[in-house]
Formats: C-alpha cells, sequence, structure tokens
C-alpha cells in the first residue's frame, strides 16, 4: 500500500523547548530573563505558572536566559520571573491570513501560493504546539482489519470492524460497503469517512442507527447512496477508551486525527475504493474532527462540517470557565494545553479561520444554524471571510461555502442533502 501525504511539520533540532526550562526553573536556580517567540510581558511568583503563560513554545538557542545557582533552601520558594517579548514575533492576525514571516521574523504580505504555503507551514506548526507532533512511520503499523461482525442492510452491507491504527491500538468503526458494488465487481466506488458527533453511550454507532438521535445517520445515508463510508470511534467516548499515556499521545484531538488518518489508509487499501480523493463529514464533534483531519491529510478533497466551529475567542462568549483544565476544548480528549491559554485567548496559536484557510483550495461546506448554542453563526462568518481571501488568491473563491439553516445545534435534512450533492459533483466527476 503506497504511503498518502499527511503534512505534519516536525519539531526543528535548534529549538530549547520551554518544557526543559520550566523544568529547570523548579530547581534551585533563579530565571533572570527569556524572551518568548509569543505572548506579552509578565511577571510571575510560582515556578508553575510558567508553564500556564507560556505554553510549550520553543526558544532558539541563543535566547536561552541566563541562570544563577540558588542555594538549596531557595527550593520550593516563589520566583520573581520577567518575560520580555519581540514584538515583531507577536502572533500574526488570524482575520488576516495574507501575511506570513519574513526571513527576519517581519510580516510580509502573501502575493503567490508560494508564499500562501510559508503562512500554512506555520499555522500546522501552531496546530502542532498544541496537540503535539504527527507521528509518522513509527505508528504505521499493518492495519490488519477483522470483522466482528455484518449485517445486510438494505441497500448496503454493514460491518462492525476494528483496525490497528498503531502498536497496541485496535480502532473499532463501522464499515458499510453498498450493494451496487457486487453487481460492479470491477467498479471503483468513492468513500467518504464519517465522524460521529458527542456520545458517550453508543459512540460511532450514532451515525448509522435509524432509532438514535435523528438527523445524525450521514454514514448509512451515503452508503445507501452508493458510497463506501467508513464510521470510526472517537478516542474516550462510550466503548472506545484508549490509554493517551501510555502510548504517547499529547492531545486526544491528535489521536483522533491519527485514527482517520489510518482510517483513510484502510479505504484505499480496499480493491473496490476509488482512492483518487475521499470525502469527509461530520455533526459537531465530527465537524471539527473532519477540520482538524483534513489539514493533516489532503487526500481529502471534500469538506462538510455541521455545528463543528467557531473561533477560540468566541466560544462561550470567551466564558474563562470553559478554558479551565477538562473543561470544553481543555478536556484529555481535546487539547489539555489549551488550558495554558485561559485568560489570553488571542495568543492561540491557531484557529479555525486559519485552518478552513489551511484547506484552501479544496471544497469545503460549513453549516452554521442561526441558533446554536454552542457555535456562533457570525463568528463562523468571520472566518470564512478570513479563508476566504485564500481560496480567492488560489483561484477558487466558489469552493468555500457557508449555509445558515434556522434552527438550533442540528443537521437537517436539507443540509444534509447539499452536502451529499457537492459529494457527488466532486468525488464522481
Amino acid at each position: 500500500m503506497s504511503e498518502r501525504k499527511t503534512t505534519g511539520v516536525a519539531a526543528s533540532g535548534k529549538t530549547w523547548a520551554v518544557r526543559r526550562l520550566v523544568t529547570a526553573a523548579t530547581q534551585p536556580r533563579t530565571v533572570l530573563l527569556c524572551s518568548l517567540l509569543f505572548g506579552l510581558s509578565y511577571t510571575l511568583v510560582e515556578p508553575t505558572s510558567i508553564r500556564r503563560i507560556v505554553g510549550e513554545w520553543t526558544l532558539s538557542r541563543s535566547q536561552v536566559p541566563i541562570a544563577r545557582q540558588g542555594s538549596a533552601s531557595n527550593v520550593g520558594r516563589p520566583l520573581d520571573v520577567t518575560l520580555v517579548v519581540d514584538a515583531v514575533q507577536a502572533r500574526l492576525p488570524r482575520e488576516n491570513l495574507l501575511l506570513y514571516r519574513g526571513p527576519h521574523g517581519q510580516p510580509v504580505p502573501v502575493q503567490t501560493p508560494d508564499d500562501w504555503s510559508k503562512r500554512r507551514r506555520a499555522i500546522v506548526e501552531g496546530m502542532q504546539s498544541v496537540m503535539g507532533q504527527l507521528p509518522g512511520a513509527e505508528k504505521r503499523c499493518a492495519l490488519n482489519m477483522q470483522v466482528v461482525s455484518a449485517v445486510q442492510r438494505p441497500g448496503y452491507l454493514e460491518q462492525l470492524i476494528t483496525y490497528q491504527s498503531e502498536p497496541g491500538s485496535r480502532v473499532p468503526a463501522y464499515l458499510l460497503i453498498p450493494d451496487s458494488i457486487r453487481k460492479q465487481p470491477a467498479g471503483k466506488t468513492p468513500a467518504v469517512l464519517c465522524l460521529h458527533p458527542t456520545d458517550n453511550r453508543i459512540g460511532h454507532r450514532v451515525v448509522i442507527d435509524s432509532d438514535a438521535r435523528p438527523n445524525r445517520q450521514y454514514a448509512s445515508e451515503l452508503a445507501e447512496r452508493g458510497y463506501v463510508t467508513l464510521a470510526p470511534s472517537y478516542p474516550l467516548l462510550a466503548n472506545y477508551q484508549p490509554d493517551l499515556q501510555s502510548l504517547g499521545w499529547e492531545s486526544g484531538t491528535l489521536k483522533a486525527v491519527w485514527d482517520n488518518i489510518r482510517g483513510l489508509d484502510l479505504l484505499e487499501s480496499l480493491p473496490f475504493v476509488d482512492a483518487r480523493g475521499f470525502g469527509c463529514i461530520g455533526h459537531s464533534l465530527g465537524g471539527h474532527n473532519a477540520v482538524y483531519t483534513a489539514v493533516f491529510d489532503d487526500s481529502i478533497k471534500v469538506i462538510v462540517s455541521s455545528c463543528g466551529l467557531d473561533s477560540y475567542l468566541d466560544y462561550y462568549g470567551g466564558d474563562e470557565a470553559r478554558w479551565l483544565p477538562e473543561q470544553g476544548w481543555c478536556q484529555t480528549r481535546y487539547m489539555p494545553r489549551l488550558a495554558d491559554y485561559r485568560g489570553r485567548l488571542e495568543q492561540i496559536p491557531f484557529d479555525f479561520h486559519e485552518m478552513i484557510g489551511a484547506l484552501a483550495p479544496r471544497h469545503v461546506m460549513i453549516s452554521a444554524p442561526l441558533h446554536d448554542g454552542n457555535f456562533q453563526a457570525a463568528s463562523v462568518d468571520r472566518i470564512a471571510k478570513a479563508a476566504g481571501a485564500v481560496y480567492t488568491l488560489l483561484g477558487h473563491p466558489d469552493r468555500l461555502r457557508v449555509e445558515h439553516p434556522d434552527c438550533d445545534h442540528d443537521f437537517p435534512i436539507a443540509i444534509r442533502q447539499r452536502a451529499y450533492q457537492l459529494f457527488d459533483e466532486v468525488l464522481r466527476r
């Protein structure tokens, strides 16, 4: 099986991780000064606060702080640390994606696709600074797909399977195979990755079970429409409880992305699947899971996100309680490191403006209901406006579209039908 292209960015060997600096600061030493790549100026009085303020940013070796040895009696005592910031290295604006860092760190206008690739690389680096590094060959083991059960449904075969996404971790998934494949065994059928919303009772089954919550069965509906669909389970929900720490993951988000990427590997390996490009669809949790996955895997040619996003700045109106550990985006199954940005959300090194822009020029459809209590429709419009500049730069402004159904946190049939038509237009050409 050929290895599809993914777009993780390797960590530079010329950096000093702030994690090392924090460890040093808790020893009997006093850190006098450090210059950070991002942030403002702070005075801290507790060593443990350093990580909360600076997160996991990196310093060049020339910026490693001067430290002097203190007495053993200083251990555990408050440290007075001043963090000084170079304004040139402040975060590039999320609302203006047509800027990138020049050779000396200065903002430079994006004028060409090559210029944009530099900004896109920085976006992926920002994502990985919070999510962790996307793995490479070290986790790409044999998939070893196993069929647990199979049930014939009207129009398709439903298989409950597991596949090995990495050594020591098997992912439960539903694989739906249309009956039309048996009628044309030599043909190739398009496939869609179907990512489920939050459901801690039946998990991924919600996207195939007609008796589950209404308007969530897009995997079975697409199978009835003639698509091969794969619906993997999300980590730490329902029956899928991988040990993220022992497996080496820094976030549930990236573990899910990796499981999804390996799911695409599985689809590519099936002889009846058209592997020239895949679709990806999700609601709520599945909506942002789809975006995160597609940023890292460009074999996904069409992305549909329902009720899955707004700006981190706008999430529940910026309520700081939502950014405490194990709350909102900061839960273990998402990105615990985001709790470091409570009180300074504007410094989160990536946002959906940038991630949607990073999907260009691929086809993206976002459904943002007018009355969604989780994500604000107006915020989605601002995201689309910023990302639209990239689509225009790359010559495809028509490939990014936003729908505003008059409903709450839902995925109504009319919007799903538009999504399915988009899959037809792109994947069945």
